[in-house]
């Protein structure tokens, strides 16, 4: 891990906690932080030298490997963060959608020539990029501000509107929703604001403007798109536990219920909605990018299955879904809502492609018939899908949110990186076919989404790939503990930080969107794929079921297969053996790597077939590698057959969490039932967590809802103790459905209170007197031991008025290596460039700290330092070095 260097002017440590400091006194006058950690106040910054733009992935910051928590933005370059663990500056990173924010570019790079690039497809029959039959108008419409639930100030209810003009009869409606994108600036600058509603001169962000391709497309086939606004959302919703999932649904049910009133009385209706054809509120198809996508989601979910005390009762039919570089925070997909997932190969942003768990977490969960496609978009990234977002085209400032310029996969100049205007073609193109899918019943275009192999004209040089689930599909092997392996293939945990059981290394993880975290739970039961190394060509990898798969109708043999980025094309039979003992060579299928360069490609699976040959069913599946060497990891195996069958969605049993907020208490233990509410007339089965204050610590297992059952207690207990801790401890519980049941609000817990106080520090010199070639030392004291590991931090000050100041050349060299990374010279006052921590562990009331100095031979007056303990109630602390 790269060292990260502070300023004199920067505390190097975090507070244990959340960098909430453990002493309190009155600050000297502030110094001026340039980058890099501090600890300010009551809060642990770290601040970067360029710009950070808003974006939808979850800024975190790491302590090793630990989690410390989610700071908030307060501008382009700072975040701050009130709660954590303990740790030195040298261990702190920061992340954001798996992608580390404070560190330069890697440094490996590869030549072009080492970079695979997936091989052209045919082309479709149908192209759904291809403009309709109809022309089109365009208007806009605001209507009052809106509250919604957990944010403290009104959202707008802003949009625009693009329709067909001469369309017959009602017409099908699409509705788009923007992601979290910065939201207020002031024309004419570069200036980004981060108050809301906006204010001192500057304006909204127009968002929802930047789709207008797309709609345009769409408008022209026939549809009535409307864009609506979401920046009051974005500004408040990092502050919520499930940073707005259910405030984007409560929106797009605002407006959709606007819709529905226009629908039967026009009369009232702006003009723009009185130009366009009558809404068929039957038929909606919603589109949501970044932030957005999971909104929507969350939108069709409510609308089925709607919340306790839901104000929008839903009066459409939501059928289907596109999301463009989402979240899914929550990993609970709306089952039976048909939906297509477009992850950007290049996305700096959701850079861990959590978005691949729509079409992942569906599994077993609902009727199984809804389509869930997801599309890997070699060369885009995540910003260019909209032109608000994009350079050249946005009223405000923006920028290419990929952050490694010479990569030569992603740099703006690769051969393999889309343009914006081939990015946002790419992006209505595919949007014009989930809708002609999904909404207009055209099965032509399917075999552009369902792993067919099929492309688009209209998207150009693009490389599109697809694989899905659902549909025509029947289960033949989801990977699980129960199945036995040989020759190589093992059944691996997905979310795992033990090595033996984990199906990749980290890096391989991190950018495994298959394997993408729920929150703060690295050990995750219950997720498993398939790995399978070999080293020489002709091995089999086995995998046998604990009981024979039937194929039903099916008339081939789909499996889902990833291999490493870069991977030349990867050749593997596949045979599989029958109940009655019998194998059959089914043919052999090709992968080939995705492009990586500097930040990594994705462990994603290409969906492959092979025809049945007359086989019944399935006991045993065989891969047999061609090639000498390689790894592949086998997602799931499917019996496929063309068509998409209708999914009928039903409005499932939802569950929804709740929380409370305690005090620590003195002494004992305290057990608090954190309620799990289950609507009317559930059976199923969901897997419940609960996840310990330090990020690390888990527990999951799976509940069967019995008939009847309303309500699920979920234990947490919390330890009273006289101990100051020195952050708000917090135990999460999480819910994931796995079978027969929607989770709503699928985050609760316990916030608990510390009532202890902070313990009082002193300083005591040890010998802050010595000869230069000796260490200057003070013993610090706690009044009380603390419950969790405390750090003093502070820096060197210039010393009182006419004092020499030590510099880096009269300590030893070894030292300052070892604790800062820097060399001697050129020299420079102490007061330059250092800081200190020192640590005082869980229970430890004493730490001594230590400078050790040089002797130079130069003949010198006393020389001195001044350290400065920062936000503590005590003097400065004067150390004097004689010659």
């Amino acid at each position: 891990m790269r060292r990260t260097l502070v300023t004199a002017a920067l505390a190097a440590v975090l507070v244990a906690g959340s960098g909430v400091p453990a002493w309190s006194a009155p600050e000297p006058a502030p110094r001026s932080a340039t980058t890099g950690w501090s600890v300010e106040g009551e809060k642990l910054i770290w601040r970067s030298a360029a710009p950070v733009p808003i974006g939808a992935a979850v800024v975190e910051f790491w302590a090793g490997d630990r989690p410390l928590g989610r700071p908030v933005q307060t501008d382009l370059h700072t975040f701050a963060l009130d709660k954590g663990a303990g740790a030195p500056v040298s261990t702190l990173s920061v992340r954001a959608g798996g992608r580390r924010l404070d560190i330069s570019p890697p440094a490996r790079r590869r030549a072009a020539a080492e970079v695979t690039v997936p091989p052209a497809q045919p082309a479709n029959a149908v192209d759904p990029g291809v403009k309709g039959p109809y022309r089109t108008v365009r208007g806009g419409y605001e209507r009052p501000g809106i509250a919604l639930p957990r944010l403290p100030e009104k959202v707008e209810m802003l949009a625009e509107v693009v329709a067909p003009v001469g369309a017959p009869g009602k017409r099908p409606l699409a509705l788009f929703l923007h992601g979290r994108h910065m939201w207020c600036h002031l024309p004419g600058s570069d200036d980004f604001f981060v108050e809301w509603p906006c204010a001192n001169g500057t304006v909204p962000i127009p968002s929802q403007l930047g789709y207008l391709q797309a709609q345009e497309l769409l408008a022209s086939q026939g549809y009535i798109t409307v864009s609506i606004a979401a920046n009051g959302i974005s500004a408040q919703d990092n502050a919520v536990d499930e940073y707005g999932a259910d405030a984007r649904s409560l929106l797009v049910r605002r407006h959709l219920s606007l819709w529905a009133d226009w629908a039967r009385d026009r009369a009232g209706a702006p003009e723009i909605v009185r130009s366009a054809p009558v809404p068929d509120m039957s038929k909606v198809f919603l589109m949501g990018h970044s932030r957005g996508g999971e909104g929507v989601n969350r939108a069709a979910i409510d609308s089925l299955s709607p919340p306790p005390g839901d104000p929008v009762p839903s009066r459409w039919t939501i059928r289907g879904l596109l999301h463009i570089g989402p979240t899914i925070f929550g990993q609970n997909p709306a089952p039976d809502v048909p939906s297509v997932t477009v992850l950007p190969g290049c996305d700096g942003d959701v850079a861990d492609l959590q978005g691949q768990l729509f079409a992942d977490a569906t599994r077993g969960v609902g009727g199984g018939k809804a389509l869930h496609s997801v599309l890997f978009v070699v060369g885009a990234n995540h910003n260019f899908f909209n032109t608000e977002w994009t350079p050249g085209q946005s009223v405000a400032p923006s920028g290419d949110d990929f952050p490694f310029a010479e990569d030569t996969v992603c740099g703006p100049s690769a051969p393999t990186r889309l343009t914006a205007a081939q990015q946002q073609t790419v992006g209505a193109t595919y949007i014009a076919a989930a809708a002609r899918l999904f909404v207009a019943g055209d099965d032509r275009v399917r075999p552009l989404l369902d792993g067919s192999g099929r492309s688009a004209p209209s998207a150009g040089p693009a490389r599109v790939l697809s694989h899905a689930v659902g549909g025509e599909r029947v289960p033949v092997l989801l990977p699980d503990p129960a199945q036995t392996t040989g020759g190589g293939a093992r059944i691996c945990d997905q979310v795992s930080r033990d090595p033996a059981a984990a199906c990749g290394t980290f890096r391989e993880l991190i950018f495994g969107p298959h394997f993408a975290t729920f929150r703060e739970l690295y050990d995750e039961t219950g997720r498993h794929a398939v790995r399978y190394d070999w080293t020489a060509a002709g091995t089999p990898g086995t995998v046998t079921l604990p009981a024979p798969a039937r194929l039903g109708s099916s008339r081939e043999l789909a499996l889902r297969l990833a291999v490493p980025e870069n991977s030349p094309a990867t050749t593997v039979g596949v045979s599989v053996v029958d109940s009655a003992g019998r194998s059959t060579a089914l043919g052999d299928v090709t992968v080939t790597g995705l492009p990586a360069d500097l930040l990594g490609a994705p462990v994603w699976a290409q969906e492959v077939r092979v025809p049945r040959k007359g086989v019944r069913d399935v006991a045993r599946l065989v891969l047999t590698p061609r090639t000498a060497t390689g790894t592949a990891w086998l997602i799931d195996a499917w019996g496929w057959s063309p068509g998409t069958p209708q999914p009928r969605p039903v409005a499932l049993p939802r569950v929804d969490i709740g929380g409370i907020v305690a005090d620590e208490g003195d002494s004992g233990e305290r057990t608090y039932q954190i309620p799990v509410d289950v609507g009317a007339g559930a059976t199923g089965r969901m897997r419940l967590s609960v996840v310990q204050p330090d990020g690390v610590s888990s527990e999951s297992w799976v509940v069967d809802v019995r008939p009847g059952q309303r309500r699920i207690d979920v234990p947490v207990t919390v330890r009273g103790d006289t101990l100051y801790r020195d952050w708000r401890e917090r135990v999460e519980v999480l819910a994931k459905a796995e079978r027969g049941l929607v989770i709503g609000d699928y985050v609760g817990g316990v916030d608990v209170r510390n009532d202890d106080p902070r313990p009082t520090l002193s300083v005591t010199p040890v010998a802050d007197r010595v000869t230069e070639g000796a260490a200057l030392s003070w013993r610090f004291t706690l009044s009380a031991p603390a419950e969790d590991d405390l750090w003093l931090f502070g820096f060197w000050a210039e010393p009182p008025a006419g004092g020499t100041e030590l510099t880096s050349a009269d300590v030893d060299p070894q030292w300052l290596r070892e604790t800062f990374g820097l060399e001697p010279l050129p020299e420079v006052p102490l007061s330059a460039f250092l800081a200190m921590s020192l640590p005082f562990p869980a229970g430890q009331t004493t730490a001594e700290f230590s400078l050790p100095t040089v002797a130079d031979g130069v003949a010198e007056p006393d020389e001195q330092v001044a350290l400065w303990v920062y936000n503590a109630d005590l003097p400065l602390v004067i150390g004097t070095v004689t010659d």
